[in-house]
């Protein structure tokens, strides 16, 4: 188990490896990296065959857990743009106020830049926390989205406790499993993403890799071995 990682957490990707296989996804490991997402899979899983299909799964034990990697991406750009434009007006305001920051390295005022890292301006550090809120929410919170823009694979599932989620909460396009009592229970299918054979081929890979440190007893978070292997 990895380092906070908590039980509940785990009883879901236990029993998120086991739908997989009962469900036909034979091949199947937990904590696998997700070729071209620059994430990591709670589980992943792939069928046998030519027609190989594959399937990540993300757990989610919690209300927050769930809402801290559902940012919509669209809504997080526009805050994006209209906090640099706030940015940039208040900078405007202070060089005309402020004369001393300037850094005095052109030769006409009007060409010249303005130092603020020292400023003590309340409101204008608010702007560059919530700035730099938003940003890290791009980069880090955009997981859902980002997985099915990128057709990471065929079909992308949540796995969530019962009750932690509104319905307008679920990331579009994701299958929604939901944990009653032993068992999931699929309340949504998934999309269709029909992705890249060069992509399944990767994550097949990236799977039998994960499922390789299990076996050989590496890596901080050892999967469940209850349907892990491949």
């Amino acid at each position: 188990m990895s380092t906070g990682e908590t039980d509940s957490h785990r009883k879901l990707k236990v029993l998120a490896l086991a739908w997989a296989r009962a469900n036909g996804f034979a091949i199947a490991a937990c904590e696998v990296r997700v070729p071209k997402s620059g994430y990591r899979a709670d589980v992943a899983a792939c069928s046998r065959g030519a027609e190989r299909r594959t399937a990540v799964f993300e757990c989610k034990q919690a209300r927050g857990d769930l809402l801290k990697d559902a940012h919509a991406e669209a809504a997080t750009r526009q805050k994006l743009a209209e906090l640099v434009e706030r940015r940039k007006k208040l900078e405007e305001l202070l060089a005309v106020h402020r004369p001393d920051l300037r850094r005095g390295e052109a030769l006409w005022a009007e060409f010249d830049t303005w130092d603020f890292s020292g400023l003590e301006h309340a409101t204008y550090r608010a702007v560059l926390a919530e700035l730099a809120t938003v940003q890290a929410r791009l980069l880090k919170g955009t997981k859902f989205s980002k997985m099915f823009r990128y057709r990471c694979a065929d079909f992308l599932y949540l796995v969530v406790e019962d009750n932690i989620f509104a319905e307008a909460e679920i990331p579009a396009g994701w299958g929604l499993l939901v944990r009653r009592g032993e068992e999931l229970e699929l309340a949504r299918p998934p999309l269709a993403l029909e992705t890249a054979d060069t992509q399944r081929l990767a994550l097949l890979e990236c799977i039998a890799v994960a499922a390789t440190r299990v076996v050989m007893g590496e890596g901080k978070n050892r999967a469940p071995q209850r349907g892990a292997g491949l």
